[in-house]
């Protein structure tokens, strides 16, 4: 069964968990990850529009992998 797509929300639900786990307040995460304090608060909070790139930042900071899987070749007769 297919899962469904992962939401900022869910992201920012992850990022939260795993900081609490390790013990980090939100600044020494940013501090860590070189983003700002602001950054993580709005990840945290599941904003929609946050950078990319600082977001991958944050996850390398936490320990995180993030893996893609893309689709399988589509259905024969269709391209």
């Amino acid at each position: 069964m297919k899962r469904p797509p992962l939401t900022p929300a869910d992201l920012g639900t992850l990022v939260r968990a795993t900081r609490r786990a390790q013990g980090l307040r939100q600044d020494e995460l940013a501090g860590a990850s070189g983003v700002g304090v602001r950054f993580i608060v709005d990840l945290e909070a599941g904003k929609p529009t946050l950078q990319l790139g600082k977001a991958l930042k944050v996850l390398a900071a936490l320990g995180c992998e993030l893996t893609l899987t893309p689709p399988g070749p589509p259905p024969e007769g269709r391209s």
